[in-house]
């Protein structure tokens, strides 16, 4: 029998990249360059970048359940913010519910993105640490898409 219970958790991440918000913002709304920085090659990743629009990444490891991140798209300002909210599967298993914003301010030499997500984890499935750290980790590979070049 699965025990049940619901963890609430925020955390919000800060990031500063040396390229402006349009550039920033653009790597969000394209759907190759997001697939290259949020998805993995092994994983299929779809994005309809647009208010009521939905993104959705499936990974099939090698062992293991699959996981499965759904996201609808709830508020787009371009250059300045994205609201949306997700579903993290794993497996048949609903793991996380969660409700993120994206802001872009302009900062000196760049933009700050500040992201902050609000989560109900489910049922242990998983951790809001896990859900920071793998967060933290996409930011970074943000950066080095971002330093690839091809958003101006």
């Amino acid at each position: 029998m699965i025990d049940r219970s619901v963890t609430h958790a925020t955390f919000t991440l800060e990031r500063l990249y040396p390229v402006t918000a349009a550039r920033v913002f653009a790597a969000w709304a394209d759907p190759k360059a997001k697939a290259r920085w949020f998805s993995t090659p092994d994983a299929d990743h779809e994005l309809d970048f647009r208010v009521g629009g939905r993104e959705v990444n499936r990974s099939h490891p090698d062992s293991g359940l699959s996981m499965t991140f759904e996201s609808l798209y709830r508020d787009i300002v371009p250059d300045e913010r994205i609201v949306y909210t997700s579903m993290l599967h794993v497996g048949d298993d609903l793991a996380t519910v969660s409700l993120t914003t994206v802001a872009f301010c302009p900062a000196d030499g760049g933009t700050q993105l500040v992201l902050t997500e609000q989560g109900a984890f489910l049922d242990g499935r998983e951790e809001p640490s896990w859900r920071k750290h793998g967060t933290g980790d996409w930011l970074d590979t943000l950066g080095v898409e971002l330093g690839a070049g091809g958003y101006e």
